[in-house]
């Protein structure tokens, strides 16, 4: 029988990629011993109001920040999709571009576990893909009794199975934004190619 190939999608702002996204990233591609991660930049995040860096700088300092690392790339899908654009919608889209032997694995943050179940179609999503669940180290493992009521035992299980404990980063896109903005230093934050890029379009009001 031959093995199937793993994929993992891993979506977000990335407004901009960091090193914590891409140490997340090689921790998750280790444990699962996943053949390809694809990043999927997001045009808008369905919970922030401000709308982010425009789609093709983004894209690109993606792009800058994995060219060296093998089994990484990224997808513009969301950004060339209309809103709303959901999970479902990214999920179906690469289900039906990488076939039925391909297993599908979609990164959350155990954060994304409290409204869950109240994702567009998300029986429909557990059906086609895995998911899996990224919690910080010094916290409680994800609990999923809650959702007995709402997922069958078998999407349960699934749920269970792709856990993983990352650890703490002390690095985040906004404080990072921030820094950038106000002249401070970003050194060991991000890969020195997208520092490079953001100097040169003068992104996050950075013009040193």
């Amino acid at each position: 029988m031959l093995k199937k190939t793993k994929t993992i999608l891993f979506g977000g702002s990335f407004d901009p990629i960091h090193n914590g996204h891409l140490r997340l990233a090689q921790i998750v591609f280790e444990k699962l011993s996943a053949d390809h991660l694809l990043f999927v930049p997001a045009r808008r995040s369905p919970h922030k109001s401000e709308l982010p860096t425009p789609g093709v700088h983004r894209l690109e300092m993606i792009r800058r920040a994995i060219e060296s690392i093998p089994g990484f790339s990224v997808s513009d899908c969301e950004l060339n999709r209309p809103e709303p654009s959901y999970t479902i919608d990214t999920i179906c889209y690469f289900r039906k571009k990488q076939g039925p032997d391909t297993l599908l694995y979609w990164l959350i943050g155990a954060d994304q576990l409290e409204d869950f179940d109240k994702w567009h179609n998300v029986t429909e999503l557990l059906e086609i893909c895995r998911i899996c669940v990224m919690y910080r180290a010094g916290y409680l493992k994800p609990a999923f009794e809650r959702f007995q009521s709402v997922f069958s035992p078998e999407h349960i299980v699934h749920l269970q199975q792709n856990v993983i404990q990352t650890p703490l980063f002390d690095v985040s896109s906004t404080d990072i934004r921030r820094r950038l903005a106000g002249g401070e230093s970003v050194s060991g934050m991000l890969p020195n190619s997208v520092v490079q890029y953001i100097r040169e379009h003068q992104l996050y009001g950075y013009a040193h």
